[in-house]
């Protein structure tokens, strides 16, 4: 990774601040959220976006950062290392990738492919940390990242598009 300027760097707080916000907007209009964790999740955008847009290895330190940043502010659940690493710093993390996929024109085979990767890996959490049957634990996740991926999946590419000029002045 190249030497960080200001500019790049205020571009990663901002994309912090963003995941911040859709996080707690996410938990404020509470329109899906399961009873032992797991919610419909718009913080997920902010992060696919940052990595579209500064490129992977950024995209995976903003993703870093923001997991740590819920950890601070309290909005992170968490049960043991295992529990925290799984459910949250790899399968967040995972988005931080996104830009090394093929995008298919509006399909942004990224934004499917890290949101598969937090799905396994939360599958995983819940296998280990609450000892949950394997198929009943990728079930319960794909209930509440079916909306998220499909929410990700529309919003992403537009956003993208929309915010190309912005983001090529702002590399």
């Amino acid at each position: 990774m190249k030497k960080l300027n200001t500019k790049t760097l205020a571009m990663m707080a901002i994309y912090c601040a963003i995941f911040v916000i859709f996080d707690r907007i996410s938990d404020a209009l509470n329109l899906f959220k399961m009873a032992s964790g797991g919610k419909l999740n718009f913080g997920p955008i902010a992060l696919l976006i940052c990595s579209y847009h500064l490129g992977w290895k950024k995209g995976a330190l903003v993703a870093i950062t923001s997991v740590f940043l819920q950890l601070v502010i309290g909005s992170v659940s968490w049960y043991g290392l295992a529990s925290f690493l799984l459910d949250y710093l790899i399968a967040y993390s995972a988005y931080g990738f996104a830009q090394l996929f093929k995008n298919y024109g509006y399909f942004y085979s990224g934004v499917f492919i890290t949101s598969i990767i937090r799905l396994l890996s939360s599958t995983l959490a819940g296998t280990i940390v609450w000892e949950t049957p394997l198929w009943s634990s990728f079930v319960y996740n794909l209930s509440y990242m079916i909306p998220t991926t499909l929410c990700a999946i529309i919003v992403v590419p537009l956003l993208c598009e929309r915010l190309k000029p912005l983001m090529e002045r702002y590399k």
